[in-house]
């Protein structure tokens, strides 16, 4: 099979400005709800762009775990390369791609930690497993074998028990959305994209500072 002759044709809904919500957070979980309604495989599942110090892009699935108007939080290792990048960029992307839908979702924004009180609430959430795995794991750094891993979850297990308190380099972060973008497949090619963003001085002094835009972008 040649993969430059795949083609689908996107046929299933459409997106305009009067059906959208003019606020883009009630949108995403608009969105979001419609697709756990579904069922689809992993609808939290999104992708993590980063830029590091030496200017070079990385990306990854991470999971969404909280969403509202402070922004969107996901918890990880904050020594990985993610952890890296964000604490010299703390800028990021992130991307919902719900295939059986036909959509997508780009956030861009500004990058904060969650308060401890907030990653150690959710850490405590999580089955035993993945909190001794936070402990288990240098992620991002080099191992010799898979045996490390399961040597340093046989460590903690053994000095924590039943309780592992949350790991200091282990935690969340949240993204302040300053841009969003929906889309939506449409036939020809001819898609629907609307983006948001908000009012800055360019814009004049109307709407106020802090509305949210919504323009009509070209697919």
């Amino acid at each position: 099979m040649n993969i430059a002759d795949l083609r689908k044709s996107y046929e299933r809904d459409a997106l305009d400005e009067q059906a959208a919500d003019p606020d883009p957070l009630r949108q995403f979980q608009r969105w979001l709800q419609q697709a756990l309604d579904a069922q689809l495989p992993e609808p939290n599942a999104m992708t993590l762009a980063t830029v590091g110090d030496d200017g070079r892009p990385s990306s990854r699935i991470v999971l969404i775990k909280g969403c509202d108007e402070r922004g969107l939080v996901w918890y990880t290792n904050r020594h990985s390369r993610k952890g890296r990048d964000l604490a010299a960029r703390p800028f990021a992307a992130l991307q919902f791609h719900w295939v059986e839908l036909e959509r997508v979702v780009r956030i861009e924004g500004r990058v904060e930690h969650t308060s401890d009180e907030e990653s150690d609430a959710y850490y405590a959430s999580r089955p035993l497993d993945s909190r001794i795995g936070a402990w288990a794991s240098p992620q991002s750094e080099v191992i010799s074998s898979r045996a490390v891993l399961v040597a340093n979850a046989a460590q903690v297990s053994a000095r924590h028990l039943l309780n592992p308190p949350r790991p200091p380099h282990w935690g969340g972060y949240r993204l302040k959305p300053d841009r969003w973008e929906f889309w939506q497949g449409r036939k020809s090619r001819l898609h629907d994209r609307l983006r948001y963003r908000q009012n800055d001085s360019q814009d004049g002094p109307n709407p106020p500072d802090g509305v949210w835009i919504r323009e009509r972008l070209a697919p």
